[in-house]
């Protein structure tokens, strides 16, 4: 995808047009992690000019906004592994930093039934503003995390943490955890592994497939060829402070000796099932400059 329209000032250009508003936040970690955390759908805020898109606070409470306790498990996560983490500041329904530059999804006119006032007649040039105030400044913050990693020698795996609602237009979903991945299972099959010797019910591409075109993770991490997954948390057991903490907890247990593999801190270029990457590459476009 090309960034062409981006103002010749750069990121402090897109930062003062966002009139104050912080579009991401970054927790600093140890040298040496090995390990990025992100939360791509941390937030339900929206920069002041907004409003509330026309929704009432209520709407924006609901999933539709937000990925519902998945902030709280992700810097607690990224605590206790001393890892960085980059988190959004902006609600999914400004723009979802999940979906790729040219998605139909990337800003929702509709959303579980919800009319999204704000987003109805949201025009092409709005779309593309959003996108490089917000969701570029989102990728851009994960791509320079991981090249600061590269650069001290560190091959960082990529843990991506969201959440998914219990039940979807009537559909109830068993699942507790579910890790999402696209073809290098090098983090994801161990990781499967380990929660279902817990006992738990785990998903495994449910209820998503890991690959999905333009995705936080197909842009940053398997263009790069690192391992990383993503994992779904069921929002009714992280909804609550103290349940999300003990799933942080109980992640960190999870991940530190898989972690400690060799082979997640290679780059391993493997083709996506997408068909966008090529010798880890995408497009033409050099890894990380999507």
């Amino acid at each position: 995808m090309s960034d062409s329209k981006e103002p010749s000032g750069g990121w402090s250009v897109a930062l003062q047009e966002t009139a104050g508003f912080a579009p991401v936040e970054t927790v600093a970690g140890q040298k040496g992690a090995g390990v990025l955390v992100i939360c791509d759908h941390a937030a339900n805020d929206m920069p002041a000019h907004y409003g509330n898109l026309g929704l009432s606070r209520a709407d924006l409470a609901r999933h539709i906004a937000w990925d519902i306790g998945a902030a709280q498990v992700t810097r607690e996560l990224a605590a206790k592994l001393g890892a960085p983490a980059v988190l959004t500041r902006f609600s999914r329904l400004l723009i979802d930093a999940n979906r790729g530059a040219d998605d139909p999804t990337l800003v929702m006119r509709l959303s579980d039934g919800r009319v999204i006032p704000g987003n109805a007649h949201i025009d092409a040039e709005e779309i593309e503003r959003r996108r490089r105030l917000y969701w570029q400044l989102y990728r851009r913050a994960i791509g320079a995390e991981i090249e600061t990693m590269m650069k001290r020698g560190e091959i960082p795996a990529v843990v991506s943490i969201h959440s998914f609602t219990p039940v979807f237009k009537g559909t109830t979903r068993p699942w507790q955890v579910s890790v999402l991945w696209d073809s290098d299972a090098r983090l994801a099959a161990p990781l499967i592994a380990a929660l279902r010797a817990e006992g738990l019910d785990v998903g495994d591409n449910e209820p998503y497939d890991g690959a999905l075109k333009g995705d936080t993770l197909d842009d940053e991490v398997t263009s790069r060829g690192l391992a990383g997954c993503l994992i779904e948390l069921r929002q009714d057991l992280i909804a609550e402070p103290q349940r999300a903490a003990a799933w942080a907890d109980r992640l960190a247990r999870i991940l530190l000796p898989i972690l400690a593999r060799q082979e997640l801190h290679r780059c391993d270029f493997r083709p996506s099932r997408t068909g966008r990457h090529i010798g880890g590459r995408i497009a033409g476009i050099s890894p990380g400059s999507a």
